[in-house]
């Protein structure tokens, strides 16, 4: 029976066999026991196992919601450099565009004799088909509130006033009324604007009343933009031909031109608008320039619910700080250096019910609400300030208020005041602070300032920290600088702003010293952006940023907004899509060249490595392969060695045997030339010596065949031939040869003295006993005993035969140890086509899993932690006329080199770089956990904490 056994497998992965032919089967191997109990785990190690599933491995944020979207790259290369801008320059490049698209429009709706319909917001269309794209955002919520806008019906500006101007005797704080928009914030920007003379009228560019269009400009994300609308405005009640009810009603009488009267009752005049109005009846602007920053923002209900410190920016590109009333150090600085410049370097707004506490209002002042700062005066002995409500409405009762006991007719003069429940009134210093929690004040820039601004993307942890990404500016000049750090708009992109809420800080370094210059204050409302105004010198500064990220979880992903309405809301995803997509393309990140050169480098060592793998995973598998080879190699020798020693063995026995028959012969020979005596036979004398060999070759065969069973067939056949005893007289007639020819009688040539089978059933094989055995005896003994040469002649195949055994095998030895000497290395072309041949090769199907029990998936790991945030650092700073065209400040943005090839390689680089200095990432001042963080003695420590010690 064939052995059964396993070899490894070869480098191709299959089962072959081996040089023998023997059967090979593939051990199949014992499935492993699942267990269906979860390993326990340490407290460490459960609360690692979370924090590896609460944050996603692959952070990142969609940056474009509309595909193919071939704009962002335009806008990404405008904003990609950090170039110094004067204020007043940005501003008037926007103003020109926006001119020049007011003309086109004109010129082409003349062409054809036609009004302009603004097909981007059109009012009419959205209104009777029911679309409410112009009205309502996109959702991100799981359920759809319900809009409370409800307008009736649409209007153009010249069907709904009967003389109407854009101004009548300019824009005024007084004009300011509030509609049915929840966009208080705005209109008290708006009034705050109407104090400095030409503010209202910068921001209303270019306009063609008889055509109906009109150009306003905002300023978003640190840059001024256009927008354009036409003359149509929603009013609060239904035309006469599609109001039933109202119909009913009003001719519950006779009338003359019953519509006539009803569109002058119901749709004429400021007080027909759903939204803003101005207080004079033929009075426009302030509709239009709602209609304006609402379009820009999406809708109407996006413009729902801000701080007036927002809307002053958005108006006059200034920058806003959030100041609260218990926070304000020294009352008297306030008033003398702040308050009095009202409407000069600043503009001022408050609010009352920070902290969402209630609605209501407490003598006059309404809660969770927004006021203008008009003016501040200080009039003997007297400080105080007069206030306007953007509804038009709605005043305070305390004293100061109109017709307290506290006004005499010459403080009116003095004031210029006039009682009557408008929204203007007048208040204390000391009321102002008692009765109102927060203020927005707005630094306004003149043409004295320019701005350098740039913006990156970064993704941000869940734990509160300065980032790796930071800002680094050179300044060459000594000076007043704003610095300011902002997020995106989300209010032009409400419904796509994702599930987290970014609140910023920075921190500024000087680099030299080891600690920080200054910090932000965060804002509680105002988390758009955070600034900081001060005096600096001339030198190298770091930014580093910290935002802290709080994640809505009852608020969609970007994802599942856009899968949502991309059926039903087509028109207003592209719209509001589009302005994602251009606020996301500042954050861009575009490679730097010494980033690109080490990327390359990292992608060439990944690729190399990736070679490295691959070769040694080759060579393990030769190695491996060798090492089987080479012990089949020996279990091989082995064999021969003691088939060899076997065969020696039988040689030298051979040789014995071949003595013995020729001191046989010897004998015989001798017999043979004395007398035979009367009696004798000849066949019993040659029976005897026959006899004898053949019993002792039969004896040495038998004694080698129990030894090895596993014996060569040819020499077994070839003993058997030549050993077999002669049948005697008495046994039954002459039986065949056993082996290989038992079924064939043999014969001898005299002349070459070998032995040859006869054909079957010749006449020889009924022979009688004794010519039976003299016919054994002249096959196997040669007729002339005494020649020797030719007894050595008839011996000569079996020695070659040996012989030749032996050569063969020593070639098979020699040829063996040629294949197994040694392991040939792998070539670098062979590399190239393996690697080629992985590249145009699918990778193989992965083998079936295990069946594990279900396991509930993490709700984290299904979900995880993924904020992303896309900010922008803006440096004000103040240049005089001979520095105009200098670049006083050069800004960079620093990433982590995520390509270094380990922290120590890329800190020494950065130690190498004197213009990437390392930066401080220690703890705050006031954290408590700062002292651990403090390194030498106690003197050394207070310098570190007051930035005198030198950074190592």
């Amino acid at each position: 029976m064939s052995d059964v056994y396993s070899t490894p497998p070869s480098e191709s992965g299959y089962l072959g066999q081996d040089a023998g032919d023997r059967t090979v089967m593939a051990v199949v191997p014992v499935p492993a026991r699942i267990s269906t109990e979860k390993k326990k785990q340490t407290p460490q190690e459960a609360i690692d196992e979370f924090w590896d599933k609460f944050t996603t491995k692959t952070p990142g944020k969609a940056t474009t919601v509309i595909p193919h979207n071939e704009y962002v790259e335009k806008a990404a290369k405008r904003s990609a450099k950090a170039v110094g801008t004067n204020t007043q320059t940005s501003y008037e490049e926007a103003a020109a565009v926006c001119r020049a698209k007011v003309a086109k429009i004109v010129k082409e709706c003349r062409r054809v004799n036609q009004k302009y319909r603004d097909p981007h917001f059109d009012l009419e269309i959205d209104l009777k088909w029911g679309s409410r794209d112009t009205l309502v955002s996109l959702c991100n919520t799981k359920e759809k509130p319900d809009s409370l806008f409800q307008p009736k019906s649409v209007k153009r500006v010249v069907d709904i006033f009967d003389d109407p101007k854009f101004y009548i005797e300019g824009p005024t704080a007084n004009d300011v009324r509030q509609g049915r928009d929840g966009d208080c914030w705005l209109l008290a920007a708006l009034c705050t604007l109407s104090n400095k003379p030409s503010l209202i009228e910068k921001v209303c560019v270019a306009r063609d009343e008889q055509v109906g269009v009109y150009g306003f400009v905002f300023h978003r994300d640190g840059e001024w933009i256009s927008e354009i609308i036409d003359d149509k405005l929603f009013l609060t009640k239904p035309d006469f031909d599609e109001s039933f009810l109202e119909r009913i009603l009003w001719e519950d009488r006779e009338r003359i031109n019953s519509e006539e009267q009803y569109r002058k009752a119901y749709q004429s005049g400021s007080g027909a608008l759903y939204f803003a109005q101005c207080e004079h009846e033929n009075e426009t602007w302030l509709p239009l320039l709602e209609k304006a920053y609402a379009k820009a923002h999406g809708d109407y209900a996006s413009i729902e619910g801000g701080f007036t410190g927002e809307g002053i920016e958005d108006l006059t590109g200034g920058v806003t700080s959030e100041l609260y009333t218990t926070d304000i150090l020294d009352k008297e600085y306030f008033w003398k250096e702040e308050l009095m410049k009202v409407n000069d370097e600043f503009l001022f707004g408050c609010s009352t019910g920070m902290w969402g506490s209630y609605w209501g209002e407490r003598k006059g002042i309404y809660e969770l609400h927004a006021y203008s700062i008009m003016k501040a005066v200080d009039i003997d002995g007297q400080r105080l300030v007069l206030l306007k409500n953007p509804w038009g409405k709605g005043e305070w009762t305390g004293p100061w208020s109109d017709g307290s006991k506290e006004w005499t007719a010459e403080w009116l003069i003095k004031l210029n005041h006039r009682f009557g429940d408008d929204g203007n009134f007048w208040i204390s210093y000391d009321d102002l602070l008692r009765k109102y929690q927060a203020f927005d004040r707005t630094r306004l820039f003149g043409p004295g300032w320019k701005v350098t601004s740039l913006w990156t993307t970064l993704s941000v942890p869940w734990t509160l920290d300065y980032h790796d990404t930071y800002f680094a500016f050179s300044l060459a000049k000594t000076g007043p600088v704003v610095i300011v750090l902002s997020q995106l708009d989300e209010r032009y992109y409400r419904g796509l702003e994702g599930q987290y809420r970014f609140e910023l800080n920075f921190r500024l370094h000087k680099n030299g010293q080891e600690d920080y210059v200054v910090r932000s204050i965060s804002s509680i409302r105002l988390n758009r952006s955070v600034n900081v105004e001060l005096e600096l010198e001339e030198g190298e500064y770091t930014v580093l940023l910290k935002i802290d990220a709080t994640r809505n979880m009852d608020k969609l992903p970007i994802e599942d907004v856009v899968r949502d309405h991309a059926r039903d809301r087509r028109d207003k995803l592209v719209a509001v899509g589009m302005s994602y997509d251009l606020a996301h393309s500042k954050g861009n990140i575009i490679e730097s060249p010494e980033e690109k050169k080490a990327r390359k480098e990292a992608e060439q060592r990944k690729k190399d490595k990736e070679r490295e793998e691959l070769k040694k995973k080759l060579m393990e598998d030769r190695q491996r392969d060798h090492y089987y080879r080479v012990k089949a190699h020996k279990k091989n020798q082995e064999k021969k060695a003691k088939a060899k020693a076997k065969a020696q063995a039988k040689k030298a026995k051979r040789a014995e045997k071949l003595k013995a028959k020729k001191a046989d012969k010897q004998d015989e020979v001798s017999s043979k030339e004395q007398p035979l005596e009367p009696g004798d036979k000849h066949d019993q004398v040659l029976s005897s010596s026959l006899t004898t060999a053949l019993e002792d070759s039969k004896k040495d065969q038998g004694s080698e065949s129990s030894a090895d069973p596993k014996a060569e067939t040819s020499s077994t056949e070839a003993e058997k031939s030549s050993t077999d005893p002669a049948p005697t007289s008495e046994e039954q007639p002459a039986k065949t040869l056993e082996g290989s020819q038992e079924s064939k009688p043999v014969e001898t040539s005299a002349s070459e003295g070998e032995i040859k089978p006869t054909a079957q059933g010749s006449s020889d094989s009924n022979v009688t006993s004794s010519n039976a055995v003299k016919d054994v005896e002249s096959k196997i003994i040669p007729s002339d005993l005494t020649k020797q040469p030719e007894a050595e002649t008839g011996n000569e195949p079996e020695e070659k035969q040996a012989n030749e055994t032996e050569e063969e095998e020593e070639e098979d030895v020699s040829s063996d140890e040629s294949d197994v000497s040694s392991v040939s290395e792998i070539s670098e072309r062979e590399l190239d086509l393996i690697l080629k041949q992985q590249a145009s090769d699918p990778p193989p199907p992965p083998p079936p899993a295990p069946v594990e029990p279900a396991e509930e998936e993490d709700e984290f790991e299904k979900d995880p932690w993924n904020a992303v945030a896309t900010v922008g650092l803006r440096i004000y700073y103040k240049v005089s006329d001979e520095d105009r065209d200098k670049e006083i400040v050069k800004l960079r943005v620093v990433r982590p080199n995520r390509y270094a090839k380990d922290k120590k390689e890329k800190d020494e680089e950065e130690d190498k770089n004197q213009k990437e200095p390392k930066t401080s990432k220690s703890l705050d001042i006031d954290d408590s956990s700062k002292d651990a963080t403090l390194e030498g003695s106690e003197e050394q420590r207070k310098k570190s904490i007051m930035s005198l010690a030198p950074r190592a």
